[in-house]
């Protein structure tokens, strides 16, 4: 079984034992603690590492909960995840919980990335055109990067919509090389 099953499974667990008050709340602690446990290689070290007893990792990972304000329902969750030896795949269970909760509310992510910064009223712009073709609401991260040259690449789901410069030029050089 592949991370991204497993992942799936246990973020669906968790939202159904959840009720839809406490969703947002769970999936904003559950990022923060995915965050922790990506840039913490302290962290990484304790939750790995066999030197420390199941009930010193569950002490670590309660505290970690209890500072990004995860309800008690989190903090169980994830000592079966230390029990069962998946607290390592804790990133991929808040992704696919976000893309849970986004199923349940209607929403869709996108990601923007543009060659040059976009001012305040370009992203909302782009935002209410994106919820008007899309016909729901739309959570857009926005990011930036020089190397596209010009124009933006948009990512919904897994489609990709790329109007960039450098994806142009990719699309001209695979064709040159075929013919």
């Amino acid at each position: 079984m592949t991370k991204t099953t497993v992942a799936r499974r246990y973020a669906k667990a968790l939202f159904q034992l959840l009720d839809k008050e406490g969703l947002e709340t769970a999936q904003a602690g559950l990022q923060a603690l995915a965050n922790a446990l990506q840039d913490s290689t302290e962290l990484k070290h304790v939750l790995a590492s066999p030197v420390f007893t199941i009930e010193e990792k569950s002490s670590v990972l309660t505290a970690c909960s209890e500072r990004t304000g995860c309800p008690p329902t989190l903090g169980r969750f994830c000592e079966q995840l230390l029990k069962k030896n998946r607290v390592g795949i804790l990133p991929e269970i808040a992704t696919a919980f976000r893309d849970l909760m986004d199923k349940e509310l209607g929403k869709q992510q996108v990601s923007i990335t543009s060659a040059k910064s976009m001012d305040a009223g370009e992203k909302e712009e782009l935002q209410g055109q994106l919820q008007g073709l899309l016909n729901r609401p739309v959570d857009v991260s926005f990011f930036e990067d020089p190397s596209l040259l010009s124009g933006i690449q948009i990512r919904i789901g897994s489609k990709v919509y790329d109007s960039t410069v450098k994806g142009r030029l990719q699309k001209m050089r695979t064709q040159l090389v075929k013919g």
